[in-house]
Parts: structure tokens; sequence; C-alpha cells
């Protein structure tokens, strides 16, 4: 078994504990608000990317497949389902940066459960986010959730430049729906169409990731004015 395919197995095993904690909790609802609120928060502060042809695909593949309150259960249930085998029919690179994906995945999740502890019972607004933000005194996490976004940006990269990429990903469609792992086929394929057409995918990633780091940053001086946008 690969190292990727054990990274696989590890964060979806942290995923479904993290579920299983949020459904003991009482917080899934409230997670989900988090979950909410945060897309519109990312599509007005990227708002201009956002505008520009060339990263729209990437800005929403991000935001849906990733950040978003949609339920992923049923595509993380195909990837345990077939972890024995992916490497038999995904490249090493594809298979990293699925792994890349559901440490992210993860790590995000596990922000927005502490900040739904938070938040339980409020109105989630500017206001309140950024209290709950700093209440949740995980600063270092945070700095790592941005450091995913970079390295899952790089691997989706390498993963897109891969000779036949396009070709594989079409022709095994159908072998996929009869294996009952489309969810996670069209998982692939979503972040393969979001990348193709970027270029240089540093001119998308580097000023995500240093504008998220600055609204960290300003989020956790108390001397700063609040940088999240009203939505």
């Amino acid at each position: 078994m690969s190292e990727s395919t054990k990274q696989i197995i590890r964060h979806l095993h942290g995923m479904i504990t993290m579920q299983e904690i949020a459904e003991k909790s009482n917080l899934v609802d409230t997670i989900k608000a988090v979950q909410t609120w945060q897309c519109k928060r990312l599509l007005a502060s990227h708002q201009q990317m956002y505008q520009q042809k060339r990263f729209k695909p990437a800005v929403e593949f991000f935001i849906d497949e990733l950040y978003g309150p949609n339920d992923f259960s049923q595509r993380d249930q195909d990837i345990a389902r077939i972890v024995p085998k992916m490497s038999k029919f995904l490249p090493e690179k594809a298979l990293q940066s699925l792994a890349s994906a559901l440490h992210l995945n993860t790590l995000s999740f596990e922000l927005d459960f502490d900040l739904a502890r938070q938040l339980a019972g409020s109105e989630i607004n500017r206001a309140s986010y950024a209290k709950a933000y700093v209440d949740c005194d995980n600063l270092a996490t945070r700095q790592q959730q941005i450091d995913y976004i970079h390295t899952l940006g790089s691997d989706l990269a390498d993963v897109v430049k891969m000779k036949g990429i396009a070709s594989l990903l079409f022709i095994s469609r159908k072998p996929a729906k009869i294996a009952g792992v489309l969810a996670l086929h069209e998982f692939l394929e979503k972040g393969f169409k979001a990348f193709k057409n970027l270029g240089n995918v540093q001119d998308f990633i580097l000023p995500i990731v240093e504008k998220e780091r600055i609204i960290m940053l300003q989020l956790a001086d108390p001397n700063s004015p609040n940088p999240l946008p009203d939505v």
C-alpha cells in the first residue's frame, strides 16, 4: 500500500470520527451554518479573482468541494470502499492530490467544529464570527489549513500536467459508475477541469493564500479592525 493510500485512510478515519463527535454534540446544524457563512465570506473576499474567467472554476472547486456545507459522505464511502484497489487504476500523483484534498477537508471540518461550539445559539455575522475565531485560540491549526491550500493547489497542478490524465478520466467514468464510485470520479473530474486552464497555478494559489494569511493575522490582532466582509 502506497504512502498516499495510507494517508487517505487516515484522513477518512479522522473525518468519520469528527462527524460522530459533531452528531453527539448536536452541532451538525451549526457547523453547516458556519460553512454556509464561510462560503459567502470567501466569495466576497476573493470576488475579484472569482470574476475572472480563468480563475472562477478553481474558486468554485475549493468552495464547493472542500469548504461548503455539502454532504461528502457518498464520496468518502466510495473512497473507503475501493482504497485497497485505488493504486491499481489511479496514478500516484492523483492519489497524492486526493490525500491532500481529504486532509484539507478534515482539517477544515475540525476548525468548523471549534467555531460551531463558540457560535451555537448565536447569529453568525462578521462580528460574532470574528469573536469566535479569536476565542477558538487555534492559530497554528489555521496556519496549517492555509498551508494545505497551497499544497493541494500544487498537487492538482501536477496531476493536470500528467500526460493522458484527461483521457484516463474520460474512459474511466463508465467503469466508475458501474463500480459504484461515481461520486469519487466526479470529484476528481471537477478538480481536473478546474485547474486544467489555469496556466501557472501559482497565479491562483499565491494571491488566495496571501490574502487568507493577512485576514488570519488581522483577526488575531486585537488592534486591527475586523477584516471580514459584511455578508
